[in-house]
C-alpha cells in the first residue's frame, strides 16, 4: 500500500517496530516528575526542565515543595501530596508553581501514587502549562461547536472512505443519522450513479493531494423521484505533522434552492428560445402536412417524447369545423417520437382517419375548447389516452407516464388537436409545459389554417384551370398531338398557363401555348378569357401575327395582366408552319431523324404591352418533324441560367425513338423540379404525310 493509502488503523510496520509519535503531547509539553514518599525528587524529565526552568541536576535530590513552591503555597501542596500518598486516590487540578526565573506560573497537574515490587510508594506528577492547556481546550471546543453547529455538511473519512466523523448538518442532508454513518463506506451511505463519480474524485484527492472545490452533485430525493437535490462538494486530504495521510475531509453545501431557481430560469430561457425558434420553423410553406410536421419537429424532443398532430377532417374537406352531434373525425397529419419506441405503433399514422372515444383528451379538447393536462398517468389510466386497447398496451409498455393535449384554434375555430406524451423523460408535464404547448399550438394553428385555406383556394383554381383547358381531339389532319398540364407544386398557386389545339378550315390546325403572368383564380380566369378570344379569332382566318395583335388589344381591356404566347398554324397540304411569338420562349423544332434546335423567331413583346407589331415566320416541314411548344415553368429555375436549361431541353429531345406521349413524360420528369414554383403547359405536334404531300424525312445512313 502506498503512503497515501495508509491511515491510523492501517499501519503496515512490522510487529515490534514503534509507530510515529502523536504530536498532541508535544503540543501540550507534558512534564513528568517522580517523587519519593517524603517528597524528594527522584526523576526529572526534559519537559520538566523546559516547564519549570531547572536542569535535572538542579532538581533531582531536592524537595519538590521547597524547590517549586512559594512559602504561602507549601502547606496546601504538602497536604494534597500527603492525601494522595495515604489514600492512593489521584488528584488533578491547577496549582501555582515558582519558575526558576522567580516568576509564578499556573500549571495543570495530574498526580497519582505508584507502588513498586517491594511495596514502596512513589508519587508521579504529570504537568502542563495551564495557559497552553486552556488554549488547546478552547480550540477543541471551538472546533467541536463549529462542526456540530455549522449549517454546512462536514465529514471526515479514512483512507478506505469510511466515515470517521459526521456533523448533524450532513446527516440531515443525507437523511441518515450520524451513528449510521460511522464505519460505513461512502458508497454504502450514498449508493447510486450520481455518487460513483464523487467516490472516484475522493480517491483521486487521496492519491494526489490536490483539493477539489465546489464540485456539483445532483440526485433524486429518496421516496420522491420527481424531485431533485443539489449539493456542492469540496474535498481536501488530511495529513499529520509527519506527512502521513489520515483520510479526507468533505465539505458539503446544500444548493437545492439555488439549483432549482437556476433550472427554472434555464427552462424559461429554453422556452423563450423554443417559441422564438418556432416562428421561423413553423409555416415555411403553405402545405398542410408540411406545416404539421414542422410543429412536431419543434415539440420533439424539447418538450415531449412523442407528439401527434391531428386535424378535423371536415376542416380539410370543407374548411369548416363541422363536428355535428357525434364524435369528431380526425385525420392524422404528423407523428414524431424522440427515439425508436413501440409506442409509435400506438399513435394513429399520418393520413389515417380516426374517431377517438368520448373520454379521450382529443375529444375533450374539441368538445370544450380547453387543453387537457394529465400530470401522472396511473396504471389504469393509459387506456384513456389510447385509440384502442392494443394502443393502450403499447403505451404502457413504453412507459408513458404523463400526457397532455391542446386544441389547435385559428380565428376562433377549433381545427384540430396536438397530443403529447412523456415516457423516457422522467419529469411529468406541469402547468408551465402546458402554457408553452398552448403558445406553440396557437401560433401553429394559424399557419395550418392558412395552409388549409390556401389548399382550398389552390384546389378551386386548379379545378377552374383544368376545366378551361381543352380536351384534345384524337385526330388532326397531318398531325399527331400530345399535351400536358401540371400545376405548381410549391408555394405559388396555380397560374395562367394554357395550351390549345384549334381545327381550322382547309384541314389546317392552330397550335397555341400561352402563359398569363401571375397566379390564382384571377390569373386562371384571365387565361380562360384569352383562350376563348383566341378560339374566336382563329375562325377569322388571320395569320398568327394579326391574331397576336388582336389578343394584345383584348388583354388590355381585361385586368392589368401581361401574357406571353406562341401562335402557330400548320398547313398539311404544303407541310408549312406559320408561327409568331409574343414575348414567349422560343419553340423547339426537332427534325425527323435529326437533332433539335430552337426556332429563331422575332420574339415580340408580351400581350398587354401594346403598340409593338408582331411578325409571322414560315417554316417548311417534313413528315415526322416535331414542334415543341412549352411555358417557362418547364425550363426556368431560380438557380440555373436559362441558356443551360434550354440546352438540357434540346439534349433530352435528341433521342428519336420515343413517342410524343413518352417525350412529354420524359421532359416533365427530367426538367421539372419536384417542388416547382410555376405551372407548366407542354404541347408536342408531329407532322404526318397526307397522301405524299410532305417530303419524307431523310434516311439515316446505314
Amino acid at each position: 500500500m502506498s503512503p497515501a493509502r495508509q491511515g491510523p488503523d492501517h499501519d503496515d510496520r512490522p510487529e515490534g517496530v514503534a509507530s510515529e509519535p502523536s504530536p498532541l503531547l508535544d503540543l501540550l509539553g507534558v512534564a513528568a516528575v517522580l517523587l519519593e514518599a517524603d517528597g524528594l525528587i527522584d526523576m526529572w524529565s526534559p519537559q520538566a526542565e523546559e516547564l519549570f526552568g531547572y536542569a535535572r541536576g538542579e532538581a533531582v535530590g531536592q524537595y519538590a515543595a521547597h524547590l517549586l513552591l512559594d512559602p504561602e503555597h507549601r502547606d496546601a501542596a504538602i497536604a494534597l501530596f500527603a492525601e494522595v500518598m495515604l489514600t492512593g486516590r489521584p488528584w488533578a487540578g491547577p496549582f501555582p508553581i515558582r519558575h526558576k526565573d522567580g516568576s509564578t506560573r499556573l500549571v495543570e497537574f495530574r498526580n497519582m501514587r505508584l507502588t513498586d515490587h517491594l511495596g514502596d510508594h512513589y508519587a508521579l506528577g504529570l504537568a502542563s502549562d495551564r495557559s497552553t492547556l486552556l488554549q488547546l481546550e478552547r480550540k477543541l471546543a471551538l472546533s467541536d461547536r463549529l462542526v456540530s453547529q455549522a449549517p454546512i455538511g462536514l465529514s471526515v473519512l479514512d483512507t478506505d472512505l469510511r466515515y470517521l466523523a459526521v456533523n448533524p448538518a450532513l446527516a440531515s442532508m443525507h437523511d441518515v443519522s450520524e451513528a449510521d454513518h460511522l464505519g460505513r463506506r461512502f458508497g454504502e451511505v450514498l449508493p447510486g450513479e450520481p455518487f460513483l463519480s464523487a467516490e472516484d474524485c475522493m480517491r483521486e484527492v487521496l492519491e494526489t493531494g490536490v483539493p477539489v472545490v465546489d464540485r456539483q452533485l445532483v440526485s433524486q430525493v429518496p421516496g420522491s423521484p420527481d424531485q431533485e437535490r443539489a449539493w456542492t462538494m469540496s474535498l481536501y486530504r488530511l495529513e499529520d505533522s509527519g506527512g502521513h495521510v489520515l483520510g479526507i475531509a468533505n465539505v458539503v453545501v446544500d444548493i437545492t434552492d439555488r439549483y432549482r431557481v437556476a433550472k427554472k430560469a434555464d427552462r424559461a430561457q429554453q422556452r423563450l428560445r423554443l417559441i422564438a425558434g418556432s416562428s421561423a420553423r413553423i409555416g415555411t410553406t403553405l402545405e398542410v402536412d408540411t406545416t404539421a410536421r414542422e410543429l412536431a419537429d419543434v415539440v420533439v424532443p424539447d418538450l415531449a417524447d412523442m407528439v401527434a398532430v391531428d386535424l378535423l377532417d371536415s376542416v380539410l374537406q370543407t374548411g369548416r369545423t363541422d363536428v355535428g352531434g357525434g364524435l369528431a373525425v380526425f385525420r392524422a397529419l404528423a407523428v414524431k417520437t424522440a427515439y425508436p419506441t413501440g409506442a409509435a405503433e400506438a399513435i394513429v399514422a399520418p393520413g389515417r382517419l380516426t374517431t377517438y372515444h368520448t373520454d379521450h383528451p382529443a375529444t375533450h379538447c374539441v368538445r370544450t375548447g380547453e387543453p387537457v393536462l394529465i400530470t401522472q398517468l396511473k396504471s389504469g389510466d393509459v387506456s384513456r389516452i389510447a385509440e384502442n386497447e392494443r394502443a393502450a398496451r403499447l403505451l404502457a409498455q413504453a412507459g408513458v407516464h404523463s400526457d397532455m393535449a391542446v386544441p389547435l384554434i385559428a380565428r376562433g375555430q377549433i381545427i384540430g388537436v396536438m397530443g403529447m406524451a412523456r415516457a423516457r423523460n422522467p419529469h411529468p408535464f406541469d402547468e408551465d409545459d402546458l402554457a408553452l404547448a398552448c403558445e406553440l399550438a396557437s401560433s401553429a394553428a394559424l399557419s395550418i389554417d392558412n395552409a388549409v385555406l390556401h389548399q382550398h383556394i389552390r384546389s378551386t383554381a386548379e379545378t377552374l384551370q383544368r376545366t378551361l383547358l381543352p380536351q384534345l381531339c384524337p385526330e388532326h389532319p397531318g398531325l399527331e398531338v400530345a399535351a400536358r398540364y401540371r400545376p405548381a407544386q410549391a408555394f405559388s398557386e396555380v397560374g395562367g398557363d394554357w395550351f390549345d389545339v384549334i381545327p381550322l378550315d382547309g384541314n389546317r390546325t392552330a397550335l397555341v401555348v400561352g402563359d398569363v403572368m401571375g397566379s390564382g383564380i384571377s390569373a386562371a380566369t384571365t387565361m380562360g378569357r384569352l383562350r376563348t378570344a383566341t378560339s374566336t379569332l382563329a375562325d377569322l382566318d388571320l395569320d398568327p401575327a394579326r391574331i397576336l395583335t388582336h389578343l394584345d388589344k383584348v388583354i388590355q381591356g381585361l385586368d392589368p395582366y401581361l401574357a406571353t404566347c406562341v401562335y402557330a398554324i400548320y398547313e398539311p397540304q404544303d407541310c408549312r408552319l406559320h408561327v409568331a411569338s409574343a414575348g414567349h420562349l422560343p419553340p423547339v423544332l426537332k427534325r425527323a431523324g435529326g437533332g433539335a434546335e430552337l426556332l429563331e423567331l422575332p420574339t415580340g413583346t408580351p400581350l398587354g404591352v401594346g403598340g409593338v407589331p408582331f411578325e409571322t415566320t414560315t417554316i417548311d416541314l417534313r413528315a415526322g418533324d416535331q414542334l415543341i411548344l412549352y411555358t417557362d415553368g418547364l425550363v426556368e429555375t431560380r438557380d440555373d441560367p436559362i441558356d443551360e436549361r434550354l440546352d438540357d431541353l434540346l439534349r433530352l429531345l435528341s433521342p428519336s425513338d420515343l413517342s410524343i406521349e413518352d417525350t412529354c413524360d420524359r421532359l416533365l420528369e427530367q426538367l421539372r423540379a419536384p417542388a416547382s414554383h410555376d405551372d407548366v403547359a407542354l404541347l408536342i405536334a408531329r407532322t404526318q404525310s397526307l397522301t405524299g404531300n410532305c417530303p419524307p424525312a431523310p434516311t439515316r445512313p446505314a
